[in-house]
């Protein structure tokens, strides 16, 4: 009964006998062979489901071998199998014998398709914690060395992911032949393997002795790094930060850093690329001397590299590189090392790296303090808001309050304003948008006067904005604005002009004051609410375009709990009763549930 079964035997076939318990798997096998995939998918993801009724012996004995022989499968099924086995050790009886689950999630680690294979991988690191240590060698370790010997590259690619979590547990011997079989991996005629072995390298090291590390893991790292594909060789650039943490600095120096230096200068873009990426990883691995010697030149020569992909990267870690450098010295570094290569950024030709560059320089003033604030980083701050980019302006727009805690904004507000003008009034909408959630925070660096004189207008006239979206942010916008600013500038600045869009010959316009108020009552509260905006309110009840009057319905909903109750008696009430009875549909539906959740039906 332990074989695969067959269309006419197994466990299936017995149903004659009258053994009900052997139904569940009657069931799944019938589904499993349906054409229908999306059914051979359910009876997989109820496997744990089947398990149960069948008990941990007969799960062991039938169902497993079943799905070891019956693995040709759409890519969905087998997915949702490798991901069920991961949690099955339960179902077979325990840590004891976890071993069964194997075989199946061996088969599903050779399959074509890489996201099963990395899921049966993922499931086998799981299953190997619950093996013990005698368990491990004797079922595990054959395995990984099983599909690190096998034909084809795919089972060899899966074992790569095997080899760290089955090393810390195994005897001597045993680590000796897993290295072995590592370091053949590395050296793997086919690049898909040793690319699996370099993106694991650096987890492997992790794992290993100290001594192996240098006599092992180092040369390979030194062969990965120089492999003729720049897709293993950036994979390499990852595990240096692994690899430099568990060396000293001596070491480091002799062993590593060589192979690093090489790396910066890469002929591969993206190799370059993957050492601007990991900066700061291999900044903090390597500690400040070799950062001092050797990676801040190399930096210098990243930030002016030829592909701008590069020089974007390397721009994205300048306030984290600056962050990282030791207090003693940093400022000299960063103004004689660091600071004449940003200024050439500034002024690059391709808007990725100079809006990289944005997102990040204005970090550095708290680093180099107001005078050199003031001095050196607001030209290019200066230069940054007049740039043709708008995602550059934004970028230096969004990060004003670093700079705002050093030297204060009004440094800048001269150049900011036409930089805000030019956003706000922008061809793309995005952009609108962006500008339009930044401006309560620089209401607040700006101060109420300067708002009023320069900006207020602008947030007015995204209340009459042909998109939507920009009339929704400015409607929000405003309800933030009056939190910051009180209700007081509310009532003398905001809500007046509000009112007078009510009379707007657009109906789209009339509407936004409706939304206006909706957001204003709560954050003005009850006085100007009832004195103010409900008189506007229950006029638009008359309103000859129905989406106008049953947003007059929806309003009242809102503003009800804010007004007292005589107002809502006396005023409110009749208007909803009059627009329930409305000839449009929409209108008498929203009035009538207004008139429920504010209790005056």
């Amino acid at each position: 009964m332990a074989g695969a079964a067959g269309p006419g035997t197994g466990p299936g076939a017995a149903g004659g006998d009258g053994d009900d318990s052997l139904y569940p798997i009657a069931v799944l096998i019938d589904e499993l062979r349906n054409e229908d995939v999306q059914l051979r998918l359910n009876s997989i993801k109820k496997l744990s489901t089947i398990a149960l009724a069948l008990g941990v012996e007969r799960t062991r004995t039938e169902l497993l071998p079943f799905l070891t022989d019956t693995i040709y499968d759409e890519d969905e099924v087998l997915l949702a199998l490798a991901e069920q086995l991961g949690n099955f050790t339960g179902l077979v009886g325990g840590p004891d014998f976890a071993h069964c689950l194997l075989p199946p999630l061996e088969s599903l680690a050779t399959v074509e398709e890489t996201v099963v294979r990395d899921k049966a991988v993922e499931s086998l690191r799981q299953i190997s914690q619950e093996h013990t240590p005698i368990a491990l060698e004797a079922h595990f370790v054959p395995l990984v060395k099983r599909l690190a010997s096998g034909d084809w590259f795919t089972s060899r690619t899966s074992a790569c992911g095997l080899f760290s979590v089955c090393y810390p547990r195994a005897s001597n011997a045993v680590k000796a032949e897993i290295r072995q079989h590592f370091r053949s991996l590395c050296s793997d005629d086919t690049p898909m393997v040793r690319r699996a072995a370099a993106s694991k390298l650096g987890e492997f090291a992790k794992v290993l002795e100290l001594d192996s590390v240098k006599s092992e893991i180092v040369p390979l790292f030194t062969n990965l790094a120089s492999d003729e594909q720049d897709s293993v060789r950036l994979l390499a650039v990852e595990a240096c930060v692994s690899i430099a943490q568990l060396l000293s600095q001596e070491d480091l120096e002799a062993l590593v850093m060589p192979t690093l230096r090489q790396a910066a200068e890469d002929k591969s873009w993206r190799v370059r690329y993957m050492v601007a990426d990991k900066f700061s990883e291999l900044q903090k691995a390597v500690g400040p001397k070799i950062t001092l010697n050797d990676l801040i030149p190399a930096f210098q020569n990243l930030l002016k590299d030829c592909e701008a992909e590069v020089r974007a990267a390397a721009a994205h870690k300048v306030k984290e590189l600056c962050e990282n450098l030791p207090p003693e010295g940093r400022e000299t570094i960063i103004m004689n090392q660091i600071l004449p290569f940003i200024k050439e950024l500034v002024s690059d030709t391709n808007q990725h790296v100079k809006s990289a560059l944005a997102s990040v320089i204005m970090g550095l003033s708290t680093i180099l303090g107001k005078e050199n604030t003031i001095e050196h980083l607001l030209p290019l701050f200066l230069a940054q808001l007049k740039d043709e980019c708008p995602e550059v302006r934004l970028n230096i727009i969004s990060n004003l309050d670093c700079v705002n805690e050093v030297i204060g904004i009004r440094q800048l507000s001269q150049s900011l304003l036409p930089a805000i003008v030019e956003l706000a009034e922008d061809a793309k909408w995005r952009v609108r948008l962006a500008i339009i959630e930044y401006m309560p925070l620089l209401a607040g660096q700006l101060g109420v006067q300067f708002f009023d004189e320069k900006l207020n207008s602008l947030c007015m006239a995204w209340l009459v904005d042909h998109v939507y979206a920009i009339r929704e942010a400015a409607t929000n916008n405003l309800m933030k604005l009056v939190k910051k600013f009180g209700t007081e500038w509310a009532q003398n600045t905001i809500v007046p002009k509000v009112l007078v869009m009510a009379s707007d010959p657009n109906y789209l316009h009339r509407m936004t004051t409706l939304f206006c108020i909706n957001a204003l009552s709560e954050a003005c509260g009850q006085e100007i609410t009832t004195k103010q905006m409900l008189p506007i309110v229950l006029k638009m009840a008359g309103d000859q375009v129905a989406n106008v009057r049953f947003n007059v319905a929806k309003s009242l909903q809102k503003i009800g709990p804010i007004l007292d109750t005589d107002a809502l008696q006396e005023e409110v009430k009749p208007v909803l009763q009059k627009l329930g009875q409305d000839e449009d549909v929409d209108v008498k539906y929203f009035a009538q549930e207004a008139l429920s959740v504010l209790a005056l039906a």
